[in-house]
């Protein structure tokens, strides 16, 4: 790993957290991800299950994590699973952890290797009453393959059938939702970050820079910080690209006169970071893109001043849908007509805000937790309202990360430029010293 090692407490408060929510004389299973193929004896890059991340801090693939904490041995309540290090392997795939090394990472005492759990989790099964299995939850999940949790399901039914069989996920979507103060100490070193590389761009583009060159500095800039890189596809949108709400092709000319729309975020300690910001590429704002610009930052801080506990992700982007009607008859998108004649399921306003408002951020960018239940203090959000308008191939985005809590919000990214002026400012000031 690139970045520094975490403070192993996050991980032993996390199983503390799962196992207070298990019912009595159960055991719980997680799995790692699957090592997926690419072509030829090629592999893609290892992922970590998230759970698994999430209760072990260990990024290592054929890991699993075993919880029992009513196992009458103390010894076994918990137990890290690792592949024992093969010398062969190391030779071709590097160094694998050793047991005191995966101790001092996640905070386990008991470390079992792979090639010798069978016989053991038999035995645990047999005095269990319920197994706890993981599956994917997220709400956004879009895919059929069978991964490795879902075979690990099947086998454990085949060879257990008369078990009680409990949703691990449940608990999961429920508790990796509220971020400890440990975690968001984690996500603000990516959102530090992610700052030190939006001050960089402003310095760097000018009208000619082409688009993969900007993603080519974020990425540069990520890794010279020791983060593992972007924590998900970098989206730079000049001009009418911006539109195009996951554009990732990457390879237009930045041209005088356009705005660019940039979406990116540094990855630190597999915890995420995630930005947009909306710039000209000239380093000036025309009339007409500071007035939607504003618009859109008047909406963006409307939406913060909503986030807090009790209001449902429904009922807040309802009323930011409000605002936004408000905002768009302002600025001459809207005419009072489009309002009082638009459909209920496809307000008029949407045709120029046509996505969601928040989502939840964590160790995964789309991040576990709820759309239905009132929000609680914990949990970290993205507020990120955009104005696209086709007639004008102009698309204005802006986005901050924000933490719930009692006292109030915290904005991760309050130090990251985000006025017309600020922006402007240094801008300008890159120009006048060369870029």
């Amino acid at each position: 790993m690139k970045y520094s090692s975490l403070n192993p407490s996050i991980f032993i408060n996390n199983r503390k957290r799962f196992v207070k929510q298990m019912q009595p004389n159960s055991i719980a299973i997680f799995t790692s991800n699957d090592e997926w193929p690419m072509n030829g004896d090629a592999l893609h890059k290892f992922k970590q299950n998230s759970d698994l991340f999430w209760l072990s801090g260990i990024e290592q693939e054929d890991s699993m994590v075993v919880l029992f904490p009513d196992n009458p041995d103390k010894k076994y309540r918990e137990v890290l699973v690792l592949v024992r290090p093969n010398e062969l392997k190391e030779k071709w795939d590097g160094k694998r952890l050793r047991a005191n090394e995966a101790k001092t990472i996640s905070g386990f005492e008991t470390i079992v290797w792979l090639d010798s759990l069978d016989a053991l989790l038999q035995t645990w099964i047999h005095l269990a009453d319920n197994i706890y299995l993981d599956t994917n939850e997220n709400d956004r999940k879009a895919s059929l393959v069978r991964s490795r949790e879902y075979r690990f399901v099947d086998e454990m039914k085949s060879r257990y059938p008369l078990h009680n069989y409990l949703r691990a996920a449940k608990i999961m979507k429920d508790l990796r939702g509220i971020k400890t103060k440990e975690e968001i100490e984690v996500v603000q070193k990516a959102v530090d970050i992610t700052e030190v590389t939006f001050r960089r761009l402003l310095k760097f583009i000018k009208p000619g820079v082409t688009e993969y060159e900007i993603e080519a500095e974020i990425y540069h800039s990520f890794l010279s910080q020791r983060a593992t890189g972007p924590a998900y596809g970098s989206i730079i949108a000049s001009g009418d690209n911006a539109r195009t709400l996951h554009y990732v092709s990457n390879n237009a000319i930045c041209n005088d006169g356009d705005l660019i729309l940039m979406d990116f975020g540094a990855e630190y300690g597999n915890y995420c970071a995630d930005l947009t910001r909306t710039i000209p590429v000239n380093g000036k704002f025309t009339r007409r893109q500071k007035t939607v610009y504003n618009a859109c930052l008047h909406l963006h801080n409307y939406a913060k001043s909503l986030l807090k506990p009790g209001i449902t992700i429904v009922d807040y982007t309802e009323k930011v849908g409000e605002e936004a009607t408000q905002q768009f008859l302002k600025i001459g998108l809207l005419k009072k007509s489009d309002v009082k004649n638009e459909d209920q399921e496809n307000r008029a306003y949407r045709k120029y805000l046509y996505h969601g408002i928040s989502h939840h951020l964590g160790i995964d960018v789309h991040d576990l937790g709820t759309r239905t239940a009132p929000l609680q203090a914990g949990m970290l959000l993205t507020v990120e309202p955009g104005i696209y308008i086709e007639e004008e191939k102009m698309g204005v985005r802006i986005e901050n990360n924000i933490w719930i809590t009692k006292s109030g919000n915290v904005d991760l990214f309050k130090n990251i430029p985000i006025t017309v002026e600020e922006i402007e400012s240094l801008m300008k000031k890159s120009t006048v010293h060369g870029r």
